[in-house]
């Protein structure tokens, strides 16, 4: 449970520069779906094993209703994130493996629809995630992995200040195949621009 006050009424919606991030609800079923539909052969390579009801209304019921449960137990907070310009959905980022005590740090994840890609989206999505885990959860260190491979995802870690630290063999299945990642993270007081990479 989370213990922070802030956490007893609902989470406000996060405005970045070209973002704007909120809670997933039950009637962004359509769009979403639409939009991870549209983008499966984009996203697939980077992602576990798509289910044969992977967009099924039934499947998405149990999407949101874990979101919940997660968000109450204070585990993890999933966003969706908007266009700002157009107020379309265009991915979804969540803040997981959130942990209190001696560890207070978290994990990021995210994904984005292929025509969204290229925009600098994700990297204010990332951004934005990464400053309310530090200024409203009070958590030290945020990770994020990604597999070698995935150009444009890095480049979003070191855009949003993430560091590399090493390589973990064997990390997550993904697509079906258990795949090296970098490990990526920020920490609370690292300075502003950190392992920021034009």
């Amino acid at each position: 449970m989370f213990a922070l006050p802030f956490f007893r009424r609902d989470l406000p919606a996060l405005k970045g520069e070209r973002v704007t991030l909120r809670v997933p609800l039950t009637n962004d079923y359509r769009e979403w779906s639409a939009v991870r539909g549209e983008s499966r052969a984009f996203l697939e390579p980077w992602e576990p094993r798509w289910t044969p009801d992977e967009l099924d209304r039934t499947a998405w019921r149990l999407r949101i209703s874990r979101y919940r449960e997660d968000y109450a137990q204070g585990t993890a907070i999933a966003f969706f994130i908007f266009e700002k310009s157009s107020g379309k959905l265009a991915g979804g980022i969540t803040l997981g493996n959130i942990r209190h005590g001696v560890s207070q740090s978290g994990h990021i994840g995210y994904w984005i629809g292929e025509r969204f890609g290229g925009r600098g989206l994700m990297t204010d999505a990332v951004k934005l995630v990464a400053r309310f885990a530090f200024d409203t959860l009070r958590l030290h260190r945020i990770e994020a992995a990604c597999i070698p491979d995935n150009i444009r995802s890095i480049r979003v870690l070191e855009k949003a200040g993430f560091q590399r630290e090493g390589l973990l063999r064997s990390y997550l299945r993904i697509n079906g195949i258990w795949q090296d990642h970098y490990l990526y993270a920020r920490i609370a007081d690292d300075p502003p621009g950190a392992g920021t990479k034009d």
